[in-house]
């Protein structure tokens, strides 16, 4: 999984000062990346409820995927509309509509008719992901006082990898209560639609969060409520500044804006201006290691070697806690090493631990239609994954999108990391949607392939991604 744009830590515009409601900005900010939890949630919870859907419906491998992999269409309609919709309605309604769509989706999930309900319900929050990898990253930047902008904006990446940590937790209680079975009945419906319900608690918590929060001053600045405007800065940099001053500086900004269109990315003898293609390889490379296949997964991939449900369910909660000890390694180090070293120390990680799961899955035999992994493989296969996770979260889960908010000119900023994300968005689909045949075809072929991509990524490092460590943003070119 990955974090949005905005969680970028950049250096503080001003110099540092203590506002005097700080600890009511950090309420707003965390309210707000309470969509980042639900982002985390949604894409992981289903992980657990893979196997009962196959069962439930029986259905083969592809339209498995096609049920898993539906919320992502739905994740680029809602990141595509995200920005447009939150300048014409505001930061606030967005997330109350993320929150209506992603309540909606918890109750639609659990209670299918068929497959292909079950798969729109599943596009339905995935708009509602969308939106909210979107939303929240820029409100919390816009409700931020400068000089703790790049911390207040971590929260989101924090909320994402909490939200998938929860999931799992959850996902592992509730099959606890089912005793081990997916499809056991608990309170008169299946485990596995407890699984995807219970996301509506969260949900309706963030839609009641976004009544108690401010709109975004930017926002109001920009539809002439200025007055709102000022009451709202008053309340998140107190008032040690002048807050006509502030205004000023907000409309400033606004107006010299540019606003980059998918015209301003082309040039050069390939399409795309080549900077623009680094941003396509950095997101491509982020996903096509098959991190995904981890949060959406797991639970059967552990099952598939023959471990029971309960300890595959235990392994995908484990590994969500190490995904949250790489994010914080990762906010703490990008910063004093640099993208490019941090980078590097990942792509090694991860290609040496995918190819000992490679290695390892190579073991996997079927005697009398029960599968089973020797037990010094079984106990390879489980260290490699977790150090899988561990590396790609303390180096490409958070350093891509840094570097992502950095290293474009201003001038194509804005375009050029929609087209990065919309990339990002179809590769993590076409990882989500081949897993499942791959796994069938050949496990260890399928880890080998993302060995493959995890070496490649060393070279593409080492001569094409700029470090932007230490630059400013205005003089990237």
């Amino acid at each position: 999984m990955s974090a949005s744009p905005e969680t970028s830590l950049r250096p503080a515009e001003h110099q540092p000062h203590h506002p005097n409601h700080l600890a009511r900005v950090i309420f707003i900010a965390a309210a707000a990346a309470m969509g980042g939890f639900l982002f985390g949630y949604d894409s992981s919870v289903i992980n657990g409820a893979v196997v009962a859907v196959r069962d439930r419906f029986g259905i083969g491998s592809e339209a498995l995927a096609q049920v898993i992999a539906a919320a992502l269409i739905g994740c680029a309609i809602g990141a595509a509309s995200a920005g447009r919709l939150a300048d014409r309605i505001g930061r606030i309604r967005c997330m109350q509509i993320a929150a209506v769509l992603f309540t909606a989706s918890a109750i639609g999930s659990a209670v299918p008719f068929s497959l292909w309900d079950l798969a729109a319900w599943r596009i339905v929050g995935g708009i509602g992901i969308g939106m909210a990898s979107v939303i929240g990253p820029a409100y919390i930047a816009e409700v931020s006082p400068p000089a703790y902008r790049g911390r207040l904006a971590a929260f989101q990446q924090a909320a994402i990898v909490i939200g998938i940590a929860t999931s799992q937790l959850v996902n592992w209680g509730i099959l606890g209560l089912a005793h081990g079975d997916q499809r056991g009945v608990v309170g008169g419906l299946e485990a596995w639609q407890w699984m995807l319900g219970v996301m509506v608690v969260p949900a309706v918590l963030y839609g009641l969060l976004s009544f108690a929060i401010p709109e975004s001053p930017r926002f109001l600045i920009s539809v002439g409520r200025t007055h709102q405007a000022k009451k709202v800065l008053a309340e998140v940099e107190g008032d040690e500044r002048d807050l006509d001053t502030r205004v000023h500086e907000i409309e400033q900004a606004m107006r010299s804006e540019h606003k980059s269109t998918f015209k301003d990315l082309l040039g050069g003898r390939f399409g795309f201006l080549p900077i623009v293609w680094i941003g396509i390889g950095l997101s491509v490379f982020q996903q096509l290691v098959g991190i995904n296949v981890i949060f959406y997964y797991s639970s059967s991939l552990w099952q598939s070697v023959g471990i029971d449900p309960t300890g595959s369910f235990l392994y995908s909660f484990t590994t969500s806690i190490i995904n949250i000890v790489g994010t914080v390694i990762a906010m703490v180090l990008v910063d004093r090493i640099g993208r490019k070293p941090l980078a590097l120390i990942g792509s090694v990680g991860m290609a040496l631990s995918l190819g000992l799961c490679a290695w390892a899955f190579s073991y996997k035999e079927t005697v009398d239609g029960a599968v089973s992994i020797p037990a010094a493989q079984g106990t390879v296969a489980l260290i490699a994954a977790h150090a899988f996770v561990l590396f790609f979260a303390l180096s490409w889960g958070v350093v891509v999108w840094v570097l992502l908010g950095e290293m474009f000119p201003g001038r194509i900023r804005v375009a050029a990391l929609g087209v990065a994300a919309a990339v990002q968005w179809i590769a993590n689909w076409v990882i989500t949607v081949t897993f499942p045949s791959l796994s069938d075809w050949n496990l260890s072929g399928a880890y080998v392939i993302y060995t493959v991509f995890a070496v490649l990524s060393i070279p593409f490092i080492l001569k094409w991604v700029p470090e932007t460590k230490g630059k400013a943003l205005e003089s990237m070119g």
